[in-house]
């Protein structure tokens, strides 16, 4: 039988980070999938990836995330690194970082970073994916509330939308595991704060 999914929740913001990537095909003009019509539209084949790194606060569920062009060990330096920075300026000192096993992760580079960054660096256990549900979970309603949710003349339309999206998650989106509060709430900003980081 399969091993019952432990669920678990880190008190503090910052405690851990969970990271992972998402491939996504880039497109310049919409398929015919979406308008039902082969006719007429050039393909897309031929037309390159581009990589959604994604990251999420355990205890919080703030996210950032950023499209790279690749899933290489310096792309996900640079992420990491963006990451944290984001988190700083909220307040929040990040302590640990979850990943998967990708080679990237996997490089002397990357722990490097983690170390100078101050940070452990947990993998998860190889073909457990659900081991950084947290992680998995977000990208899932990334592609449902953002990458999927309309129909986008091009990629880069796309892409542009992250941020707008990102910003309705994390300080407008009640969420499900939170009872329905918002992310950013978790974090008991005071009112300056708040206005200082919501302008």
């Amino acid at each position: 039988p399969a091993e019952p999914v432990r669920r678990y929740e880190r008190e503090h913001s910052g405690e851990m980070i969970h990271i992972d990537i998402k491939k996504l095909g880039r497109f310049e003009r919409i398929g015919h999938r979406i308008t039902g019509k082969r006719t007429g539209n050039a393909s897309s084949r031929g037309s390159s990836w581009e990589f959604v790194h994604v990251c999420i606060d355990d205890a919080s569920r703030i996210a950032f995330s950023q499209i790279l062009p690749d899933e290489k060990k310096e792309s996900a330096i640079a992420f990491l690194k963006a990451a944290v920075a984001y988190y700083a300026s909220l307040g929040v000192t990040i302590a640990r970082v979850m990943t998967d096993n990708g080679s990237c992760y996997r490089s002397k580079a990357f722990a490097k970073a983690c170390r100078d960054l101050g940070l452990k660096h947990v993998r998860t256990r190889p073909y457990t994916p659900k081991t950084n549900g947290k992680a998995e979970r977000f990208i899932q309603t990334a592609l449902r509330e953002w990458a999927y949710a309309i129909a986008y003349p091009t990629s880069d339309h796309r892409a542009a939308e992250l941020p707008v999206w990102l910003h309705r998650y994390n300080w407008h989106r009640p969420h499900g595991s939170l009872k329905s509060k918002t992310p950013i709430s978790r974090l008991a900003l005071t009112e300056d704060n708040l206005l200082r980081l919501h302008s």
